[in-house]
């Protein structure tokens, strides 16, 4: 199963979807609110051998207004000399997004996505396609992890949210600007774009009709998943961010504890170096006794922040 808000992977990559050819676009996208949002999200550091690094967790769609700039980031993102972030975040990473796309995400010829589904199914994917505003002839020819992701980009755009205002991208931009940075990421796209493809037709049918459902019925989650992670309650956004695994653990292990062991191995080796890091990652990544900043503290390093 996987469900939009509660995917780290999927929203990282929902920003470079907006990359993608014109047709995997939405159709609508609302006007951005004009008034400002304060945001307090909490930081990490950790202190190595020879180097430190401060963990951000991004959501990586917010609404465009939104101000989390904390003095206390902008601190650490100036003393910072390498920048970390899930996936590359270069223009190179969109070329690689859309070229993936394009060879793995078409159905084969005489394949439609409405003919995979059955009746129930294309109820619930006729309500997914109103919510989202995504033309459905866009997507007749997509698999149906692809198209998913599709149904998901557009409905996070008529919530008024903004893949450019994500925080990964945000800090990126900032990055940039401060010059002499360099930037390192814990996968590539494809290893993202991966989470999402099942080798068993049956399965990523189910999985896709389960995703339907859950964006007909489940609204407001995104806006609690920000709201938590506006006011560092960590508590609170493992719980959101876990929700919809809790009853398959093989997806949660494959989502987040997999991942997060493995960067766990990679933040070790950084921390061996002599650089002051800003590692950028999902917020669900974080959170909680399986977050990053448990299993470093569990290896026995100095973890300071909530």
């Amino acid at each position: 199963m996987l469900k939009l808000e509660t995917n780290a992977a999927a929203l990282a990559l929902t920003g470079l979807l907006l990359s993608a050819p014109p047709a995997l676009c939405a159709e609508g996208q609302p006007q951005a609110i004009v008034s400002q949002i304060p945001a307090h999200p909490a930081l990490w550091t950790v202190h190595g051998p020879k180097g430190t690094a401060a963990l951000f967790g991004a959501i990586h769609i917010l609404p465009p207004n939104m101000q989390w700039r904390a003095e206390q980031v902008d601190d650490a993102m100036k003393a910072s000399d390498t920048f970390v972030f899930e996936i590359p975040m270069d223009d190179a990473t969109k070329a690689e997004v859309v070229d993936f796309i394009q060879k793995n995400g078409t159905l084969p010829q005489g394949t439609t996505l409405s003919s995979l589904l059955d009746k129930k199914a294309r109820t619930d994917y006729a309500a997914a396609l109103a919510l989202s505003h995504v033309p459905p002839e866009n997507l007749e020819n997509k698999q149906p992890w692809l198209a998913m992701l599709v149904l998901d980009v557009g409905y996070i755009m008529q919530q008024h949210l903004s893949p450019d205002a994500g925080v990964d991208r945000q800090v990126y931009a900032a990055a940039r600007t401060l010059g002499g940075k360099s930037f390192r990421a814990f996968e590539t796209p494809e290893q993202q774009f991966r989470l999402f493809m099942p080798k068993n037709r049956k399965l990523e049918i189910a999985e896709f009709d389960v995703s339907l459902k859950e964006m007909r019925n489940d609204k407001e989650s995104i806006g609690e998943l920000i709201d938590a992670w506006s006011h560092a309650d960590e508590k609170r956004l493992n719980q959101l961010m876990r929700k919809s695994v809790a009853d398959h653990p093989d997806v949660e292990k494959a989502l987040f504890e997999t991942r997060n062991r493995a960067w766990v191995t990679q933040i070790e080796k950084m921390l061996d170096e002599p650089h002051t890091y800003f590692i950028t990652v999902g917020a669900g990544h974080l959170a909680g006794p399986k977050g990053v900043p448990a299993l470093l503290r569990a290896k026995g390093y100095k973890v300071e922040g909530p």
